[in-house]
């Protein structure tokens, strides 16, 4: 599993796209009905979107979603989900895969993609925050509903909100620009304020309720007020005692 080859391209035929459904199936929790079908990865095609998919031979191992968007007279991609393989995680497909898309983004004339994530995964804020560039700005309590894949048991009530942060992704900025290009580069600007997340959300929802409750309340609190003050975030420090995301002055 250590040196794994695999090619990505995009995802056309209905065969490719009926394996992104059940890929989702494996690694999502989430109930049926909330699977997206052939028909929206199809309907997203046609509408301006596309689908790139991580082959190993003919295996597809991973992909990544982009519906094609607007706001205003702003154009872009919201990156609506992004899934590797259970066992082919932590390997750099899901990294390679944004990659390739933020060159088909270019491409096609676009250079911002945004989607959500949720703001107490460490690991998820490092690599969106770190590896790839994005920064955040918006804080969306609850986006999804309560109980929203909170659990394997999709009958479980557990009383969690769905809150998320949206990524930001600003393709041609000069941070993106050089990590895309396997380089490194280190904010210099001052932190401002900083945000600490819990060292294993998943553990403590399990193992302690209310503290996971109380500790997204807590995480909410900071990060709106934080936004209220025009603050960015575009940095996080990940480390076994208090990960945390690194805050801005938006002059910075």
């Amino acid at each position: 599993m250590n040196n794994i080859q695999f090619e990505i391209r995009e995802c056309v035929s209905i065969e490719d796209l009926s394996e992104c459904v059940a890929l989702q199936r494996e690694v999502f929790v989430l109930p049926e009905i909330e699977i997206s079908p052939v028909r929206h990865f199809i309907v997203s095609r046609n509408a301006g979107g596309f689908t790139l998919g991580a082959f190993s031979g003919e295996k597809l191992i991973g992909f990544v979603l982009s519906v094609a968007a607007f706001f205003g007279n702003e154009r872009f991609f919201y990156s609506h989900m992004t899934a590797v393989k259970k066992a082919f995680q932590s390997h750099g497909i899901g990294a390679k895969l944004k990659w390739a898309q933020r060159e088909q983004a270019l491409a096609k004339g676009v250079n911002f993609i945004k989607w959500t994530f949720q703001p107490v995964q460490a690991r998820n804020a490092f690599f969106n925050l770190e590896k790839l560039g994005a920064t955040v700005r918006h804080y969306e309590p609850n986006f999804y509903g309560t109980d929203y894949s909170t659990t394997g048991d999709q009958s479980a009530k557990i009383g969690l909100d769905s809150d998320r942060l949206f990524a930001e992704w600003h393709l041609a900025s000069e941070k993106v620009k050089r990590l895309a290009k396997g380089e490194n580069f280190v904010e210099t600007d001052e932190i401002v304020e900083s945000i600490v997340i819990p060292t294993d959300w998943d553990n403590l929802v399990k193992t302690n309720l209310q503290k996971a409750i109380a500790e997204q309340t807590r995480v909410k609190g900071e990060f709106q007020k934080a936004f209220a003050e025009n603050l960015i975030c575009k940095g996080f420090e990940r480390n076994e005692i208090n990960p945390k995301y690194l805050l801005y002055n938006p002059s910075c």
